[in-house]
């Protein structure tokens, strides 16, 4: 019996999101948990999955913050560690006049790139039915060996892996280097997300579908493909089929910060339901319509690790569409 439903490894982090602005007409800032794996993990809690984090924090304010963040929304901090010489890594998420998320990080280095081989907790992971990861503990050393030694130990286990690249160019050296670990991701997952921008810039092609067939012919252990298409709603690929599902658009959107995120706790929350061996295009198009309207929601709140949507939230907008 696996202890967890999903396990994932990356980033934990304060993002600073503007939220208003003082009497002198200055941005204020409110210092929201945040970090890709972590939202994941939050909507999966949501929906009564059982889940544990393994990353890196610093020993201070922040750091604090963030397992107590953890610990209220029942994500296990067993693979939490918290290190006293590097601080807690800090993102400022501003919003751009079309909607869009500008990301400043202040990570040179952030704790969360100081998790080592060694503190990789196997057992944990081997306890586990997926194992979720993304690209920001690829890009430095030496998390970027922690990650890889986690991945083989979930690929020793039997685990399903999933894979969101979460592309942030300002952490890369090079766009080059950002291409060498996402195929290095791709190449050992089985359920990939994957966002209409990142797709584009990976394979160079406009089309998505003959995108999605590229990334397939080249990892053919790809079993469930997802696309993110914001404001165009979702796709999916899965063995012969193409489903396509519209979003879930509402005047009262705030930002997409953490949009991704609910997306693909959506999804994984689905596959643990459903499996992934037998899908039809009636599952497909269900997860995906679960996935969009959770995604919309979460755009209606500031932040996203501790305001997931409930899944009467999620159920009474898809029944009002219908």
């Amino acid at each position: 019996m696996n202890s967890y439903d999903v396990t994932a490894l990356g980033e934990l982090l304060i993002d600073f999101t503007q939220n208003g602005f003082s009497d002198q007409g200055n941005p204020l800032f409110e210092a929201n948990p945040g970090g890709a794996p972590c939202n994941v993990l939050a909507l999966l809690q949501k929906m009564g999955r059982k889940t544990a984090f393994i990353g890196k924090v610093g020993n201070d304010g922040f750091g604090n913050q963030l397992k107590r963040a953890l610990e209220e929304t029942g994500i296990s901090a067993e693979g939490l560690f918290m290190d006293g010489d590097v601080h807690t890594t800090l993102a400022i998420v501003q919003t751009k006049p079309d909607g869009d998320r500008d990301f400043s990080f202040y990570r040179r280095p952030g704790a969360d790139m100081m998790l080592t081989e060694e503190q990789i907790p196997e057992k944990l992971i081997r306890n586990s039915r997926i194992f979720h990861y993304g690209t920001l503990s690829m890009t430095d050393e030496p998390v970027r060996s922690a990650t890889r030694k986690a991945i083989a130990a979930a690929e020793e286990a039997g685990l399903v892996l999933s894979f969101d690249p979460n592309l942030r160019p300002p952490l890369w050296n090079t766009l080059e280097e950002a291409r060498e670990q996402i195929c290095y991701g791709l190449a050992h997952c089985h359920i990939l997300k994957i966002s209409d921008d990142e797709i584009t810039w990976l394979t160079n092609e406009e089309d998505y579908g003959k995108a999605a067939a590229a990334i397939r012919a080249r990892f053919p252990q790809i079993r469930l493909l997802l696309v993110s298409l914001g404001k165009e709603g979702s796709r999916a690929y899965y063995k012969d089929m193409e489903v396509c599902v519209r979003p879930f658009l509402h005047p009262d959107t705030i930002e997409t910060t953490g949009a991704g995120d609910t997306f693909m706790g959506s999804i994984l929350h689905k596959v643990l339901e459903k499996g992934l061996d037998d899908l039809n295009a009636e599952d497909l198009t269900e997860m995906l319509t679960f996935a969009n309207a959770a995604a919309s929601l979460i755009t209606r709140k500031k932040g996203a690790l501790r305001v997931m949507p409930e899944p009467e939230e999620i159920e009474a907008i898809i029944t009002d569409r219908i």
